[in-house]
């Protein structure tokens, strides 16, 4: 995990690499929580480390699956409407019955599924825009996989402020402490390992 996307020969490896390195912000913001931790919610915000990760893993399956359908639409989803909803409302809280190793482990599958759709992926190929969704544009037929793919570097990035903000708001850990005691970064004048507070 390192502090920045690793250098890139060419276009798919920049977007994948970019991809990655956000993807990886999720692990380490993590680090050290327990579950309670991870569904807590500090902030002003209903937002949770834990839901969180469960909405960032489920919003790469579903732009993935549309890059793998391309240039069709991915299978329509039979269940009902309500029920539908009801699962994109619980993406975003992290349950009582759930645990952060979990949810963890079904991210980095999803991690890793997600990078290698954009490996596979023709660049060129068309993905539908789908008409029915409100905030999707009217005025175009498809995009690329260039565009979701950073799309999805956007969408990725915005949830990790996210996600920094209320992992700071827990403990007082930021991104670069908690990188540094993830993956065992030496110690210097300038970065830190995060390590748990003494108990009082």
């Amino acid at each position: 995990m390192p502090g920045l996307p690793a250098p890139a020969a060419d276009e798919r490896d920049s977007l994948i690499e970019f991809l990655r390195h956000n993807q990886n912000a999720f692990v380490a913001v993590c680090h050290g929580l327990t579950d309670e931790q991870a569904r807590s919610t500090p902030s002003v915000s209903a937002l949770s480390v834990g839901g969180l990760i469960k909405h960032v893993t489920a919003v790469q399956r579903s732009w993935a699956d549309r890059v793998r359908s391309a240039p069709d639409f991915p299978p329509p989803d039979p269940r009902p409407m309500e029920e539908i909803m009801a699962e994109h409302a619980g993406q975003h809280v992290m349950r009582e019955d759930e645990t952060l190793g979990d949810l963890v482990a079904a991210l980095t599958a999803e991690n890793a599924a997600t990078l290698q759709a954009f490996a596979d992926a023709d660049l060129s190929t068309p993905v539908p825009v789908p008409q029915d969704v409100p905030w999707f544009p009217k005025d175009i037929d498809h995009w690329s996989p260039r565009w979701v793919a950073m799309h999805l570097v956007e969408e990725l990035s915005r949830h990790a402020g996210h996600a920094d903000i209320i992992r700071e708001s827990i403990d007082g850990a930021t991104m670069y402490e908690l990188m540094a005691a993830a993956e065992e970064w030496p110690e210097t004048q300038w970065i830190k390992r995060w390590r748990p507070a003494a108990a009082v």
